[in-house]
């Protein structure tokens, strides 16, 4: 007879295994035939994980591909791997440190420079399970890297990517950006516990998007905010002890693959006909009505208004 352990444990797993097949059965698939010949697109993050097969199926459609990358070596190595797979040829990597602003303006300044156009700028770098380690910039380093300087990208390539007709901003959040119940515009910058911050910046980059797509109207181009899925990426890489045990069993196990977490990514990039959703928040390649958490009127005004903040002089371009 099964000890009461013994039982608890099976019907975990047995909970699990319904979970992994509820993630095959509804993960979204983008189905677009959009080419993307003489196009170019811009990957945060790109030299692994979601961003990299974001990177590789542009590449498939024949786009110039930016893979904008923190470290040379590895970023060459996907570069390498792209052109291999793809015979796309016009694959290049730029560096960029997501928690350096210094590294943001010089990529947006080197881009803005050399580029003619830009048509889907993908800002998918992010970072989780590192603590309240704060960056050289003296901010939260999570926040940092997952909202302020993409915040701070995309202002620096707003002229080219408005001079490119139809082009589009896609930023990768989380479903966890529901959760952010306690979030508090005072408290952008300060760290609130690991279960909250991730959190937070995620919701930070949902509400940039609301607002972005506001003050694109007019425009010919458009933005859109997404949650990936559960995927097994690096992104908790930085975890330690238990913590790093416990996500590698399940990121391995039971998570979504790297290609299907960037379906939804591929999807709002270029899908055809999306356009009147401008500012909408999408899952498994679907529109979903917005969190409870970025219902607050105002809020995403007065998140953008943290730019003429002194605190916060860095965001004015």
């Amino acid at each position: 007879m099964l000890s009461t352990t013994a039982v608890i444990f099976l019907i975990i797993f047995a909970l699990l295994i319904v979970f992994k097949i509820y993630m095959k059965v509804t993960t979204g698939w983008c189905r677009s035939h959009t080419c993307l010949v003489g196009k170019t697109a811009i990957v945060t993050g790109a030299n692994t994980g979601i961003g990299y097969d974001t990177a590789l199926d542009f590449a498939k459609r024949g786009a110039r591909v930016i893979l904008a990358c923190r470290d040379e070596g590895r970023a060459e190595e996907a570069r390498i791997r792209i052109v291999e797979e793809t015979g796309n040829k016009n694959i290049v990597v730029q560096l960029i440190d997501m928690s350096s602003f210094e590294t943001v303006r010089e990529f947006a300044k080197r881009i803005n420079e050399t580029e003619e156009r830009l048509d889907i700028l993908v800002n998918n770098a992010g970072a989780a399970g590192i603590g309240d380690k704060r960056s050289k910039d003296g901010h939260v380093l999570v926040m940092q890297i997952n909202y302020f300087s993409a915040f701070l990208l995309t202002n620096l390539l707003f002229g080219l990517l408005k001079k490119t007709k139809g082009s589009r901003v896609v930023n990768v959040s989380s479903i966890l950006a529901k959760y952010a119940r306690y979030f508090e515009l005072a408290d952008v910058d300060k760290f609130p516990g690991l279960c909250y911050i991730y959190n937070y910046s995620k919701l930070c980059n949902i509400l940039f998007t609301i607002e972005l797509a506001k003050r694109l109207d007019g425009t010919e181009t458009t933005t859109y905010s997404l949650h990936p899925g559960i995927v097994k990426t690096e992104i908790f890489r930085h975890a330690k002890g238990t913590l790093k045990f416990i996500v590698n069993f399940v990121k391995n196990v039971f998570l979504k693959t790297s290609e299907e977490g960037a379906q939804t990514t591929i999807y709002c990039s270029v899908a055809k006909d999306i356009e009147r959703h401008n500012g909408a928040h999408f899952e498994d390649c679907q529109e979903v009505p917005p969190y409870i958490t970025v219902r607050v009127p105002g809020l995403s005004k007065k998140m953008w208004d943290l730019r003429f903040d002194e605190r916060y002089c860095w965001t004015k371009t």
